[in-house]
């Protein structure tokens, strides 16, 4: 070994001295070539000494906080000065050395060291066990390459030597496999090469087993996942190991749907199912097509209140004046309402309350009366219309094993409404329809039954859920839709229509300002007059309700919201009667029957309709034939044969009414209802009918402002009809003065407000006979 530099101490002895570096927290193995950029004047004072002297330098090693007396003489193989202070430079290791001192002279580190005894580097006296552990330490290592299949370039080149001796082995093998640093530096201050050859030998059996359970892991994970992209590979290589190594931890996705399933207040019964499924979930890959539905599943258990409500305190005088403040009229609907809220109060929320059905014509206040009555009780207010549902799992959900599976209706509001005792409304009840896919009325049946509905089964949820708490409201335009079944769970509450008074008060009270607010109006910018709501009530609309009264008093609105947007207006606008067309153009409707004249052969009747109630006229003609009977106006069969009872039954009069008995041998009967494109049934136009053929065969005028209901037999009885508030409402609004009604209709003449029966003459008949004395001049 050949050193720099011969330096006395003093005693005047020569010492070897070489230059040396410093390396921190890295170690260098003879045979290793590194590069390394150091920094400093020193450092490079010393580097280009060393290259000056056949490029030798000492490596010195710094472990922790101490300095490692073992160094490594090391050869320069090539440097470069960066900067000044900055020098880059390639080194290979060759021998190690022991370290006896260092210092610096001249601004040069420099280090004594000595060389270190061949016998303490190998164990001459069993070379041969030494040789054979050698070569089977470096089959290992060529086995691990192999099972890597990753090699830097440096390593097959030292491996492309030939014979490599155990010394260099130890050393090739210290540096070129997988290391930490403090193993490192166990390697290199071991100077027994068998040693070094066993503990190497250890950590290669070692790298074997973590090569081979990657290489099996790999394999596994190829096989189940196949071509999916990189980043999920990833994810399961890292799983997969986790798992290997026996640290598999739940992603935190799950811990969360699992905390938030805990927290739901499942059914005890119920809750082994579902952490069943989310075990199930948790053993599934990512990738697996049936996790998402599992998921969106174990997300929709989770949502659900199962435990939660509204805690409100019932308080009756509050509710009452939210209903008075929200609607005017309707003080029967009001009523019952506070009926059903004292009862939850007396019994605590427990009493098991009956189902509501509101019907009547549109626009009679039936969804928001079931808005307000929400606020009323301090409860959430869900509204879902069921019109035109077809399939009953819209009703009841689709089984989980279909594709984009989800809960049927009912569950989906319940969730919405996040608390399991809301006020939920079911608009549309009457149209629900029917096909091949179900009955939607009768999977109706359950929820709607307050003695079965504690155990509401959802074909999606497949979890008993507790309906019992709901507060339900359905409304309908007609009940006759309704099978009977399902309208015996449920207590009608009529909504009829609105008279002119009622008409007027809710306009200017409650439609008015609404509109102004919806248009950005104030009432100091807009006013109408009391007239003019009236003359657009009786001459603008024709209606039970009061949608199209709202929607004219916002056409007038809009009109005067452009003119001030556009800056003509300065002053305050008042609509009255007079100036009403100027905004809502000429009148639409006659409604008073004193323009028309009465007529041989044409009556006036009642009809009712899901709109409300209206008059028709019931036309009938006479000319020369052979007795055959023509009905048009698209009428229905029942309303057909009435025409034929009444015909049958004014012939049997023929002689106490003095017309001739053979008329009908000799001509032809037409009768015609107009508004031919609508079709009409129903047995109400009996009575009506008998006075047009009455009339006719007669040659009396028939009165226009006399309107008749009722059902007529073949004996001459009149039977009572139904819908008698609509149809004296609407012959109050066209201006009809006389109204006879069947004799078993009298008490129904309480619904029926008292300002219009003030204004009407009201007759109860029990015979058609009657009906012709007060309906014919």
């Amino acid at each position: 070994m050949v050193f720099n530099f011969l330096r006395k101490d003093n005693d005047g002895n020569q010492r070897k001295v070489s230059p040396a570096i410093f390396l921190k927290k890295m170690a260098v193995f003879p045979t290793e070539k590194i590069s390394l950029v150091l920094e400093g004047e020193e450092i490079s004072k010393t580097v280009s000494k060393a290259h000056d002297h056949k490029h030798q330098i000492v490596l010195l090693f710094q472990k922790d906080s101490e300095k490692s007396e073992i160094g490594v003489m090391a050869r320069i193989i090539q440097h470069q000065s960066i900067t000044p202070a900055l020098i880059g430079l390639i080194v290979e290791g060759v021998k190690r050395v022991k370290v006896l001192a260092e210092f610096s002279e001249e601004g040069i580190k420099l280090a004594e060291v000595e060389e270190l005894p061949k016998k303490e580097v190998k164990d001459e006296k069993d070379d041969t066990e030494i040789e054979a552990l050698s070569r089977s330490v470096l089959d290992q290592f060529k086995k691990l390459i192999q099972l890597e299949g990753t090699v830097s370039f440096m390593i097959i080149e030292t491996l492309q030597k030939g014979y490599i001796s155990p010394e260099d082995t130890s050393n090739i093998l210290s540096w070129a496999i997988k290391l930490d640093l403090s193993e490192k530096f166990v390697l290199l201050e071991t100077l027994n090469v068998k040693k070094r050859l066993e503990f190497l030998s250890e950590k290669l059996v070692k790298e074997m087993n973590i090569a081979q359970a990657e290489q099996r892991i790999q394999h596994e994970i190829e096989k189940e996942v196949g071509q999916v992209q990189k980043e999920f590979i990833l994810r399961e290589r890292l799983k997969a190991i986790e798992k290997e190594l026996g640290i598999f931890e739940e992603q935190k996705e799950y811990e969360t749907l699992e905390k938030k399933l805990m927290q739901a207040g499942l059914p005890k019964d119920q809750k082994t199912k579902i952490v069943g499924e989310l075990h199930r979930l948790k053993q599934m890959p990512p990738v697996s097509a049936e996790a998402p539905y599992i998921r969106t599943y174990l997300e929709w258990i989770s949502e659900l209140p199962w435990n939660k409500r509204s805690e409100a305190i019932v308080d009756l005088k509050k509710a009452k004046e939210i209903l008075d403040k929200d609607h005017y009229g309707l003080e029967k609907t009001k009523e019952r309402v506070l009926e059903y809220l004292a009862v939850q109060k007396l019994t605590g929320g427990k009493g098991r309350g009956t189902i509501l059905c509101f019907v009547g014509p549109p626009g009679t206040g039936k969804t928001s009366v079931g808005q307000s009555i929400a606020r009323a009780v301090g409860r959430k207010f869900v509204r879902m219309s069921f019109g035109g549902i077809r399939d009953e799992a819209e009703i009841r959900g689709h089984r989980r094993t279909y594709v984009g599976a989800l809960p049927g209706r009912i569950i989906q509001g319940i969730r919405n409404a996040g608390t399991k005792n809301p006020v939920f409304m079911i608009d549309e009840i009457d149209k629900l329809g029917m096909d091949f896919r179900g009955d939607p009325s009768a999977a109706l049946l359950e929820a709607l039954d307050s003695a079965q509905n504690s155990f509401f089964s959802d074909h999606y949820i497949e979890i008993p859920f507790d309906l019992s708490e709901v507060f339900f409201i359905t409304t309908a335009n007609i009940l006759d839709p309704i099978p009977p079944a399902l309208r015996d769970r449920m207590e009608v509450i009529e909504f009829p229509g609105y008279t002119e008074d009622e008409k007027f008060h809710i306009g200017k009270n409650y439609l008015f300002p609404r509109v102004l607010e919806a248009h950005g109006l104030n009432q100091k910018q807009l006013k109408v007059a009391d007239d003019a709501i009236h003359k657009v009530i009786i001459r603008y609309t024709r209606e039970a309700g009061v949608r199209e009264l709202e929607r004219k008093l916002a056409e007038m609105a809009r009109k005067i919201a452009k003119q001030v947007a556009e800056g003509e207006i300065k002053k305050n606008v008042e609509i009255t009667s007079s100036n009403l067309s100027d905004y809502l153009g000429p009148e639409e409707y006659e409604i008073t029957m004193r323009e028309e004249k009465d007529e041989v052969g044409v009556s006036t009747g009642l009809a009712w309709t899901p709109a409300g109630g209206e008059i028709i006229f019931i036309e009938a003609a006479l000319t020369p034939g052979k007795g055959n009977l023509t009905l048009t106006g698209q009428l229905g069969t029942v309303m057909q044969e009435s025409v034929r009872a009444a015909l049958t039954y004014l012939r049997e009069k023929s002689e106490e009414l003095h017309f001739d008995p053979n008329f009908y041998y000799k001509s032809d009967i037409h009768v015609h209802v107009p508004s031919g494109a609508i079709a009409k049934d129903g047995p109400s136009a009996g009575t009506a009918i008998f006075a047009a053929l009455a009339s006719l065969l007669t040659k009396r005028k028939a009165k226009k402002d006399v309107a008749l209901t009722g059902e007529i037999t073949l004996s001459g009885k009149v039977l009572p009809v139904g819908g008698i508030k609509e149809k004296v409402l609407a012959a109050h609004r066209s201006g009809v003065k006389k109204i006879i009604l069947p004799q078993q209709n009298q008490k129904n003449l309480g619904d029926i407000p008292n300002e219009v029966r003030k204004e009407l003459d009201i007759k109860f008949i029990k015979r058609a006979d009657e009906a012709l004395r007060i309906a014919l001049e």
